[in-house]
């Protein structure tokens, strides 16, 4: 029976929430990120946006994905009320960036005879951070590994291919998001997803006269 509280119920056909991530420009690092209405500044990876993201190549991976959690320093901020799962991190957290490891792509207990990088970080850049559901059901080859939304650094330097957002925006995206929520990195950057403007009245006039019954 289900949850007479839960107002999921009461909307069968409502579509997922998609926040869609874009670059300015097929060179630059920066972009926006836009969920409904919203929209943020956000910083992308220092090799670019990649349909064929391989570890270690610091792009950030093209496609839709799910959000699977929320992990945050519970020493630096207040979590405010969020949908997804949420735990605080440790000091004995680790993400494995292994491929040769069982754990590859996961979170692990360190110290750790694989690769990893410690979640515990003093630049803040962990403070508040969403696990993308990227090359993890189940992990496979050397497609990469560690893909979140995290903190960027004040100067809005390239991540490793992470998206990374200012820590104010990040806290309020966090609310809004929820396990509906698909993220949906371009390939492209939106100057060349745009429809081309036409070349002339004449290129228009032909799609006033278009009618359908032509066809």
């Amino acid at each position: 029976m289900s949850d007479p509280h839960d107002v999921t119920d009461l909307r069968p056909n409502a579509m997922p929430e998609i926040l869609e991530v874009q670059a300015d420009s097929a060179d630059s690092t920066l972009g926006w990120a836009s969920l409904g209405a919203r929209r943020w500044r956000c910083v992308l990876g220092a090799g670019g946006v990649r349909e064929d993201k391989v570890e270690g190549d610091a792009a950030t991976p093209a496609g839709e994905y799910p959000l699977r959690r929320i992990y945050f320093r519970n020493d630096r901020l207040v979590l405010p009320r969020v949908r997804l799962p949420a735990r605080p991190i440790n000091r004995q957290d680790g993400w494995c960036d292994d491929p040769r490891s069982p754990a590859y792509n996961r979170l692990v207990h360190i110290p750790n005879d694989w690769s990893h990088e410690k979640m515990w970080r003093e630049d803040g850049l962990y403070d508040l951070l969403v696990v993308i559901g990227y090359n993890d059901d189940p992990p496979e080859g050397e497609w990469g590994s560690a893909i979140f939304l995290h903190i960027a650094r004040d100067d809005l330097s390239p991540t490793r291919g992470c998206i990374a957002f200012a820590r104010d925006d990040l806290l309020e995206l966090v609310t809004l998001i929820g396990p509906k929520t698909r993220v949906n990195v371009h390939s492209l950057p939106k100057a060349e997803t745009s429809p081309r403007p036409s070349d002339g009245d004449d290129d228009m006039k032909q799609f006033e006269d278009f009618d359908e019954r032509d066809w």
